[in-house]
């Protein structure tokens, strides 16, 4: 009996199906409470190739959603240890792991893929995984957890994006550092989306893209809707990388924590923004820690200035003071 009989004597699978995994290639982008599951599943399931990217290290504080890691192992990359953790449990699936940051300078390249799976939860890297999949063309899994609840949606690909989901976004956000979360609601949520991709890439029908599926664990009650016609912003505002910060831009730093981030930054706290006066000509960059506050901010600037405004999300890139 092989390795995938209990999933080919489905017959929507079978050894036609089983081959379409064996040949897929899919991008996941993080390796924590959400990609410990989706790696898990995905590999289990035999998908052929999958590309891990997390620049982050283990942390002991995150062990109790992420169990796929031991404490011999804290501070390792979390993607080279998954990796290993991956080809323990299936030496047929080649894994490639990049130990990186995912940015919108690395996004276009990196969603050359079959099938997304943004397993990152957050602001800024699932709004640059969907504007990157919207614009190739490549289906997209994102989801988020937090305290005792979550979400999985299955956007892209000839679907609405996740703009167009959420198109109004809350002036702050909760993290889970700030907020809490339980490791089985990340783990049932990370199921979700490794059934979601395994279904995109099986083609069975119905399709979940177009589908978000919200899961609570405090009223124990799961939920959903249809987005087939959500319609995309006709206004958004993109992320940046911080190497393609040009030197003619206008760079603001909306945080009131921290001194800017570089010497070409000035310093405007988010209220002050109603001010602000940006040379005709300019591009302005404005830069958060999480990419939120720009978000907000850059909203309110683009209702009363027609230039030309990109976000900065400095929680993702290297080299913040």
């Amino acid at each position: 009996m092989t390795r995938y009989a209990r999933q080919t004597i489905l017959p929507e699978i079978g050894e036609a199906g089983q081959d379409r995994l064996t040949r897929a290639h899919v991008l996941v982008v993080g390796a924590g409470g959400l990609g410990v599951p989706v790696l898990q599943y995905l590999a289990g399931a035999g998908v052929g190739r999958i590309t891990l990217v997390d620049g982050d290290t283990v942390a002991e504080h995150n062990l109790h959603r992420q169990p796929l890691y031991r404490m011999d192992q804290i501070g390792q990359s979390k993607a080279l240890a998954a990796a290993a953790a991956i080809a323990a449990l299936n030496p047929d699936v080649q894994v490639t792991p990049l130990f990186q940051m995912l940015d919108p300078a690395n996004a276009p390249a990196l969603v050359a893929a079959d099938l997304v799976l943004d397993c990152a939860d957050t602001f800024a890297a699932s709004l640059t995984l969907s504007d990157a999949c919207l614009a190739h063309g490549t289906p997209l899994v994102t989801a988020s957890a937090l305290a005792r609840s979550g979400y999985v949606a299955a956007c892209c690909g000839g679907y609405p994006s996740l703009r167009a989901i959420f198109p109004d976004l809350p002036e702050r956000g909760a993290t889970c550092a700030t907020a809490g979360v339980m490791g089985p609601v990340v783990g049932a949520i990370g199921a979700l989306q490794a059934q979601m991709a395994l279904s995109i890439l099986l083609e069975l029908t119905p399709s979940p893209l177009g589908q978000l599926i919200s899961m609570d664990t405090v009223t124990w009650r799961m939920g959903g809707f249809r987005f087939d016609d959500a319609p995309e912003p006709d206004q958004s505002l993109p992320f940046i990388a911080r190497s393609q910060i040009r030197p003619s831009d206008m760079i603001v730093d909306l945080r009131t924590e921290a001194p800017p981030f570089c010497d070409a930054a000035r310093h405007v706290p988010p209220d002050a923004i109603a001010t602000l006066i940006p040379p005709k000509d300019a591009r302005v960059v404005l830069a958060c820690a999480t990419g939120l506050r720009a978000h907000n901010a850059g909203a309110a600037l683009q209702a009363r200035w027609p230039g030309d405004i990109t976000l900065l999300a400095l929680t993702n890139q290297k080299d913040i003071s």
